[in-house]
């Protein structure tokens, strides 16, 4: 064992090394991605040799005290600590790499065996398990997994499982009172392989067990595409970009073109990146030919890059682009290279800040880093790396900072204001309307209203039982499950023995309580991603962007004078 981690933390600093001595000829940047876009190059061996003439007895000297200083503080930890308990030596040696990583700068990450398997799957659009959502919510006062939906032609979907049922145990383990991350990478697993789960059902007196054969789990970059209001598509691009993003985005364009489309609403909003090549190719569809979208500088000359659009013929609807501070990297790209050309209106809230392209790098046992080799820019210039120079990974992913950076003021191409450093400033800021901490205490009887509710156990409610979900890619209708104050009622009776929710919390929260109910009951019926309609339709940034949709169109004309 302790000869295992001591190989492969040498090959972390192998690895470091290789790259720092400008001896990786042979990588590749071609750019590919971890969540927070990623340009990938071949694997590091460990076997080559990275060391100069001049040093190279002192490298290997070091080298050597670094092997020995680590096998050496493993022994005293072993022999010493004051802990009775086993250690895990992986978790161990893996929070050394991480430290030392994050020494660096924040994006630069190992990743044992299994993240690193499920980081390679997520570029691939997919994961292997039984195809449903879960989430905690607490019920008499323990929190317990919940399935809430469940996805198209799923393991899960076709053995009928539904919302609200309660997951007891996952392969003999109770998992009451864990958490839903918990039991998710426990239903996870090898394709082909069968979990078997304990299931609390409303509808059934006692719980049953079933097993499922675990199958690939399509996890599509485009959640949703449909037309909003009059002639505005609208297209949920919120999870990351992915090897099929593309594709799905071409498809999801002709259909709304078919149905009527004059102007679109591409929401990038909690979008947290992904692969550059498929970014570049999303700018691109609105781009001329010959246009940069974006540009790359690193150390070396191997890790300067400068994409271009390909486009002859470039979409010219006018454009808003939706964001928010969960926008990173590779949505950042997008926005930031659309608005650089004053091609799209951008409206919500300032991106993340996250301006530094990694390469992947394979090490021994399956596991992986991702190590910051470059930083990339705008059309126009921009950095958008928000500042780490102070170490403190906390402080880096929440500091507050001045939306406009004077010091860093760039023109776009009509003369417009943007500023660089951190992250991209909406040309509409609007801010998202947040849950209080009494509407996120009520979401727990809000969801086990729902579950009775869908069960068909809500007196006078009975019509809105919900027996399995169906119809995936339904566009919901206002007469789809309507609430009301009656409803409002029922919900009152069932939570009156809770008394930390007064009838005043009820009343003053009314609207909120009825649009999640109808959320959870669209959710049974339809799935989650049909139930986010709901919110949409809800949204003040949503609406905010059809309201400023003429600021688009002008845009969209000024832009294509400046492309000819």
């Amino acid at each position: 064992m302790h000869r295992f981690l001591v190989v492969l933390i040498l090959t972390i600093f192998f690895t470091v090394s290789l790259h720092a001595q400008n001896e990786s000829k042979n990588l590749t940047q071609s750019p590919k991605a971890d969540p927070f876009m990623i340009s990938k190059g071949k694997s590091f061996s460990a076997s080559r040799s990275v060391i100069r003439n001049g040093d190279k007895r002192e490298k290997r000297v070091s080298k050597k005290r670094i092997a020995s200083d680590l096998k050496e503080a493993i022994n005293l930890i072993n022999n010493n600590h004051a802990s009775e308990s086993k250690f895990d030596y992986n978790e161990l040696i893996k929070s050394s790499i991480s430290a030392m990583l994050h020494e660096l700068d924040p994006h630069s990450n190992y990743f044992d065996n299994t993240e690193f398997s499920e980081l390679i799957n997520e570029q691939n659009s997919e994961y292997f398990g039984i195809g449903a959502t879960i989430a905690n919510f607490e019920t008499k006062g323990t929190f317990e997994t919940f399935i809430t939906s469940t996805y198209p032609d799923s393991p899960a979907n076709r053995a009928g499982l539904r919302f609200g049922d309660r997951i007891i145990e996952v392969n003999g383990e109770n998992v009451s009172s864990k958490s839903s991350l918990y039991v998710r990478n426990r239903v996870r697993g090898a394709k082909g392989t069968t979990v078997r789960l304990k299931i609390e059902r409303v509808s059934n007196t006692k719980p049953f067990y079933i097993s499922l054969r675990r199958n690939r789990v399509p996890q599509p970059s485009i959640q949703d595409a449909y037309i909003i209001n009059s002639g505005v598509g609208y297209i949920d691009l919120s999870s990351s970009f992915n090897y099929t993003t593309i594709n799905e985005l071409n498809l999801a364009l002709g259909e709304l073109k078919r149905q009527g489309m004059k102007s679109l609403i591409l929401d990038l909003r909690d979008n947290p990146g992904g692969i550059l090549e498929q970014a570049v190719r999303v700018a691109e569809k609105f781009l001329p030919r010959g246009k940069t979208i974006v540009s790359q500088k690193g150390r070396y000359v191997i890790d300067n890059r400068k994409w271009t659009s390909r486009n002859k013929a470039p979409l010219d609807i006018p454009l808003v682009i939706l964001v928010n501070d969960e926008s990173a990297s590779a949505s950042e790209i997008v926005a930031g290279a659309l608005q650089d050309y004053d091609r799209a209106l951008i409206v919500g809230e300032k991106t993340f800040g996250k301006g530094l392209v990694q390469s992947i790098i394979s090490l021994p046992y399956g596991s992986g880093l991702t190590l910051t080799t470059a930083k990339y820019y705008t059309p126009i210039g921009r950095s958008i790396q928000r500042d780490y120079s102070n170490g403190n990974l906390y402080d880096y992913y929440q500091q507050k900072v001045s939306l406009k950076n004077k010091q860093n003021k760039s023109r776009t191409i009509n003369g417009r204001a943007v500023y660089s450093g951190d992250g991209i400033t909406p040309d509409e800021i609007v801010k998202s309307k947040k849950f209080t901490e009494t509407q996120i205490e009520l979401l727990d009887n809000i969801f086990l209203f729902s579950r009775e509710l869908a069960s068909g156990k809500i007196q006078g409610f009975e019509s809105y039982r919900i027996i399995t979900q169906k119809n995936f890619g339904y566009r919901i209708k206002n007469n789809d499950y309507p609430t009301n104050k009656k409803l409002l009622l029922k919900f009152k009776s069932f939570v009156k023995n809770n008394k930390s929710v007064s009838e005043k919390t009820i009343e003053d929260n009314a609207d909120f309580i009825l649009l999640r109910i109808r959320y959870n009951l669209i959710s049974a019926a339809y799935g989650n991603v049909t139930a986010k309609q709901v919110l949409i339709a809800n949204d003040s940034q949503v609406l905010k962007a059809i309201e400023n949709l003429p600021k688009a169109t002008q845009l969209a004309k000024l832009s294509q004078k400046a492309a000819k």
